[in-house]
């Protein structure tokens, strides 16, 4: 079956969104504080791998549409139980779980769009 290119250059598109809205929300001051923080960088490359676990199980290559489908859903669950995006400026010193999860998405979408690794910033 074939997809219309319209429908699919939506979804890159819309995956595109998604990662962007994160990087705005929590890329640079995260990544930033990760490569200033040897125990953060670590919970986030933690995380990073978990992740990959994650989509690999479900036989899914590590791509941004993965990626962004990942935040969607982990966002939704956390919504769902009451979870509310951060406002302001996030106390990287001590992230939540979900932060941290998410930080670690962000990661591996910079490191898909030859960024680089957090620790390569410091």
């Amino acid at each position: 079956m074939r997809v219309p290119f319209n429908r699919v250059t939506s979804a890159v598109d819309s995956a595109r969104s998604t990662l962007t809205a994160l990087a705005d929300a929590l890329g640079a001051d995260g990544l930033a504080a990760a490569a200033r923080c040897p125990g953060l960088l670590a919970t986030v490359d933690q995380h990073a791998a978990a992740v990959r676990d994650s989509l690999e199980a479900d036989d899914r290559p590590l791509t941004p549409a993965a990626l962004a489908g990942y935040v969607e859903g982990v966002s939704a669950a956390a919504r769902d139980h009451g979870w509310t995006p951060p406002t302001g400026p996030v106390d990287w010193s001590d992230p939540d779980w979900l932060l941290t999860r998410l930080l670690a998405v962000h990661a591996l979408a910079q490191d898909l769009d030859g960024a680089g690794h957090p620790a390569d910033a410091a």
